[in-house]
């Protein structure tokens, strides 16, 4: 009786700890979300101030829960490029903004995302507003960035500096040999190199190939961007990294990366002068958040009845399941295209990719709604960070496809793959698995036995069945023969500019640009945008998401970010059926 009732003490204590918890969070959650809806007031004279310290996705979950860590208890929210694209366009246009302070100590994009924000900053530059970037220091990433600005400066003691893009890749053959657990691969395309890390303890020269061949166009991208704002030649700026000229604010100085060092007191001195403000005033600084709640001007009447273009946003990979937020499944986007398609008031379509890939089958479930759409009206692709394998076969009979120079994309080609561990569960553990089957594959894929020569065969089958299909799709949706496709296919990933020159891409852009080829298809002046999937209600996604947590180790633990390297190894184990999949998670620092 003492024990029972010590463990029921202790259970109830760790029950109501999680109720009480969770009540706070959800008090402060819906209280954030009204603070959020303040409308702020944008005075004269104010300066838009940029701090992209948060991950920029294309579109951000409205649920608080979303990214919230609770071993800290903390809120870790994302930021929605479209909102910053829409805002960085408005201040363009709002005579209270008079320029932007770029605070660019770090920044969390991919560098297509970087790249379209760059761009929409060059745009609100050349309506003669200022620019003015600081940094305490600069990553290569955030100086990308900054170099768009008139003024670049830096912290004394802070650096800008460029080192060029690399890419590592971890193998995991010998760890799997000790283990006894065996990879079984079956694959169509020889630089379809995501299962590589399970084959080999080296880097395949295919593999090696594709990537300094797409490492090496963004790269040039770069250089090409950072020497135009900045006056310095390509080869200048190739010299700065390989001969690491660079190592400190001065070398930066002399070397015109940036126009000077500064303290921040000096920098906000700077930008009083610039709005004509007295010493002895404060400078009203509107940051990007505020900004979004900030007064719209009113809708003209006609353009609120004006035609509309719907804008799917399909992120994330590509699962089996319903989808959500952050997953494309075998429903969020296709309903998204069946709603736009059946919407009279929608004109045009813009299909915003931004996935690595993931199901087959999935993403043959998604095209058929994007071709069923392209019959009736126009449906533009617009690639953001990554649009690769299953990413580009959703895309490929769009209208039109476009694409960030910096987009990773390609990788048209197919792989399956399963463990079997019957080496480290009969030798190694010591564990005896019997089976009773009705059939003679009954157990297909089972982890303790290896396929059979026969299977195997089947798998193989299935394997060129998917990427005849593939190479079928693109061909069709891009004016090219099967051999053309396969040609460029085998699984190569190619940079947006090099997939514009062999024909799997047509325009070279992002969602702006997207949004504005769809409606000049659609033969629009004047239209409003629609967002897709329909979000779900904070409110309800909050209670939903208390509904799914029925104890305290689902409460804490199923929010909790895992490590990069043990994420892709939870994707791997979540892969069902043959995969159209990225061949590996690209992180470009």
């Amino acid at each position: 009786m003492k024990n029972f009732l010590k463990y029921f003490l202790a259970s109830f204590l760790a029950f109501l700890i999680a109720l009480v918890v969770g009540v706070l969070i959800l008090a402060g959650s819906i209280g954030s979300m009204f603070d959020s809806e303040k409308v702020v007031e944008v005075k004269p004279n104010s300066i838009l101030k940029i701090t992209l310290d948060k991950p920029i996705v294309d579109r951000a979950p409205n649920n608080p829960f979303a990214n919230f860590n609770f071993g800290a208890f903390t809120p870790e929210s994302s930021m929605s490029l479209n909102q910053i694209l829409k805002n960085i366009d408005r201040a363009e246009k709002d005579e209270n903004i008079k320029g932007i302070l770029l605070y660019m100590t770090n920044v969390s994009a991919g560098s297509a995302t970087l790249s379209e924000i760059r761009n929409a900053l060059e745009k609100f530059k050349s309506s003669e507003k200022f620019i003015i970037s600081y940094a305490d220091y600069y990553t290569q990433n955030s100086y990308f960035l900054a170099s768009v600005a008139n003024e670049v400066y830096v912290n004394p003691e802070g650096m800008a500096g460029l080192q060029g893009y690399a890419a590592q890749v971890m193998f995991f053959k010998k760890t799997l040999d000790k283990l006894g657990i065996e990879p079984q691969v079956i694959r169509h395309g020889k630089y379809k190199s995501a299962v590589e890390p399970f084959l080999g303890n080296k880097m395949s020269e295919a593999n090696r190939e594709q990537i300094q061949e797409y490492l090496g166009s963004m790269w040039s991208e770069l250089l090409l961007k950072v020497g135009d704002s900045r006056t310095i030649t390509v080869e200048k700026l190739q010299r700065i990294a390989d001969e690491m000229l660079v190592t400190n604010s001065d070398e930066a100085v002399d070397h015109n990366l940036i126009d000077g060092t500064r303290y921040y007191d000096q920098i906000l001195a700077e930008l009083k002068t610039k709005v004509g403000l007295e010493e002895n005033k404060e400078l009203t600084f509107v940051s990007l958040g505020n900004y979004t709640h900030a007064p719209k001007p009113p809708k003209d009447k006609l353009l609120a009845n004006s035609g509309k273009i719907a804008v799917v946003y399909a992120q994330g990979e590509i699962g089996s399941g319903k989808g959500n937020d952050t997953e494309m499944g075998t429903e969020n986007i296709a309903k998204a295209l069946r709603s736009a398609r059946k919407d009279d008031k929608v004109k045009a379509v813009v299909l915003r990719v931004n996935s690595p890939g993931g199901s087959a089958l999935t993403s043959e479930v998604i095209l058929r709604e994007v071709q069923l759409t392209a019959e009736v009206k126009p449906v533009i692709a617009s690639m953001g960070n990554v649009a690769a394998s299953g990413g580009y076969y959703i895309s490929c009979l769009a209208d039109t496809i476009v694409a960030s120079p910096n987009t990773i994309t390609g990788s048209i080609g197919v792989f399956g793959l399963l463990f079997q561990a019957q080496e480290l569960i009969e030798e190694k553990i010591g564990i005896n698995v019997e089976t009773v089957s009705t059939a003679k594959h009954a157990d297909l894929g089972s982890m303790f036995r290896p396929l059979t020569t026969d299977e195997r065969a089947m798998i193989k089958r299935s394997i060129e069945d998917v990427y005849e299909t593939f190479i079928s799709h693109v061909a069709e949706g891009r004016g090219m023969t099967k051999e053309q496709v396969d040609e460029v296919g085998q699984g190569r990933v190619w940079s947006g500019r090099d997939a514009q020159r062999l024909g799997l891409v047509d325009v070279m852009g992002g969602l702006t640009d997207a949004i504005q080829i769809a409606a000049q298809r659609a033969g629009m002046e004047d239209y409003t945008i629609k967002e897709l999937p329909k979000q779900k209600d904070p409110i309800q996604q909050m209670l939903e998401e208390f509904g799914a947590a029925t104890s305290v180790r689902e409460l804490f633990f199923n929010n909790m970010k895992l490590n990069p390297y043990l994420e892709h190894l939870e994707k791997l184990t979540k892969m069902e059926g043959v995969q159209m999949r990225l061949p590996y998670d690209i992180e470009i620092k």
